[in-house]
């Protein structure tokens, strides 16, 4: 059957301008793919779904698992590999989410664009072209979820997007690139340690009441965003300074909270992980998981809060919770 793709809007498909003046979502996907040199050429069969053509900052995780429904019943109809163009707003959150539940051996590759289809040196055919090279090779068959973009391939575990225009933007800070394309042939370099996949949620009212905030600490903390969030929030994720720091005074504050919620402790450094046992002092990382934080290790916080929503909705209970961040951290 060769590769579904299903097209979700985003930059790759933007042309022609809007009431304001701005690029708007117009290209189905097959227009996409009618504007790939060489795409034809490969002998991939496609099959396009064009869905939810919405700016990636608009997806929902239901969505995004209506989605990998969509492409399960694909590759149970005979799909070799499936590909997904979105916006690259919410990639790095929407490939975690797709990693962790896909549980079939076909490659599921994400990309999209940085430049628009009516700038020069738009970046999205390219990608397009990779991520399909990628999807129908057996070299990339058990690797999960991926993430193509400017010839490289990132595990979703690791990827961030780090600049805010550049065609490069797309980077694993810890871990590196698991891949390239190389005059088209698709080189794995390491094979990223993929864990069962997580069961999807039970549609939208699991979500409803799964709902998890992310706070980042900043300069002289008072916490007083975080004043009656167990009245609003199942479940919090903090974006601490360096290796899991917080002022003195939000220490009492995370650690009240941490007996009604589950409450993850990450960095928001940008890589590296939060530490367990170095520091000592009040707010440090020690003291935080001696409170009940549960210690989100490698993960960054955006990372981290897809996956502790994901177990909410699932109906986790805490012991499970710090498992599984023991297990994906």
């Amino acid at each position: 059957m060769g590769v579904a793709l299903f097209t979700l809007g985003g930059t790759i498909a933007m042309a022609g301008a809007g009431h304001g003046g701005g690029v708007v979502s117009r290209l189905t996907g097959s227009e996409l793919t009618a504007a790939v040199p060489g795409l034809e050429a490969l002998g991939v069969p496609l099959v396009v779904h064009d869905t939810h053509a919405v700016p990636s900052a608009n997806l929902t995780f239901p969505q995004v698992l209506e989605l990998v429904a969509a492409a399960s019943r694909a590759v149970e109809e005979g799909a070799t590999g499936v590909v997904v163009t979105q916006g690259t707003d919410s990639l790095e959150e929407t490939a975690w989410l797709i990693g962790l539940v896909w549980p079939h051996d076909a490659p599921f590759v994400l990309t999209g664009a940085m430049r628009n289809p009516t700038l020069a040196g738009a970046d999205g055919p390219a990608n397009l072209l990779a991520a399909v090279r990628v999807a129908a090779s057996g070299e990339a068959r058990g690797l999960g979820a991926l993430v193509t973009f400017n010839d490289e391939i990132h595990d979703p575990r690791w990827i961030r997007k780090t600049h805010s225009t550049s065609t490069a933007t797309f980077r694993s800070p810890n871990a590196g690139p698991v891949g390239h394309i190389i005059e088209g042939r698709v080189r794995i370099l390491v094979r990223p340690h993929h864990h069962v996949p997580l069961p999807a949620p039970p549609g939208i009212p699991a979500f409803d009441t799964a709902r998890v905030a992310l706070h980042t600490v900043t300069l002289d903390d008072d916490g007083l965003l975080l004043d009656g969030l167990e009245r609003t929030h199942q479940g919090l994720v903090v974006a601490a300074f360096g290796v899991g720091h917080v002022p003195s005074a939000l220490a009492p504050v995370l650690g009240a909270l941490a007996e009604r919620m589950p409450v993850v402790l990450t960095s928001r450094s940008g890589s590296g992980s939060v530490l367990r046992s170095t520091y000592g002092a009040v707010g440090s990382e020690t003291d935080l998981m001696r409170r009940g934080l549960v210690n989100g290790g490698l993960l960054d916080p955006y990372k981290a809060r897809v996956l502790l929503r994901l177990l909410l909705a699932n109906g986790a209970g805490r012991d499970a919770i710090a498992d599984a961040f023991a297990r994906h951290g």
